[in-house]
């Protein structure tokens, strides 16, 4: 296997100048897009070993990967698909090797499952 060692990393005009150290901190660690509703199945994904429901509206996303501290960050996003009228909130609660998910509806104590849910993981791994 061979290795190639660069300062900088350009496209062929000489534009877009990136370090490798700027691209191994600016790119996701880790991502996840899955269907919450029942049990909650992996659509697509990167760095992800497996997702399990807590209860609904509540999962542990497992990383195949652990980052080296809880400072990472998650992004998360849901849609219902059906043009709802309220809006879905995320809690994460984070571990170096997992993350608990959970979706509630605006306003509400009340856990939901929702059909598209994504989350994109930033940080050291």
């Amino acid at each position: 296997m061979s290795t190639i060692k660069v300062n900088n990393i350009q496209t062929a005009s000489g534009g877009s100048n990136s370090t490798p150290e700027q691209i191994e901190q600016g790119r996701a660690k880790a991502w996840i897009r899955y269907d919450g509703t029942g049990t909650p199945a992996i659509t697509d994904s990167f760095n992800i070993s497996s997702i399990s429901e807590v209860d609904d509206g509540q999962n542990i996303i497992s990383f195949t990967t652990a980052f080296a501290n809880t400072n990472y960050i998650g992004v998360p996003t849901s849609s219902t698909g059906d043009n709802a009228m309220f809006t879905l909130l995320h809690s994460l609660f984070l571990a170096t090797g997992s993350c608990r998910l959970i979706t509630r509806e605006n306003r509400t104590t009340n856990r939901v499952g929702v059909a598209y849910t994504a989350c994109a993981f930033f940080g050291d791994v």
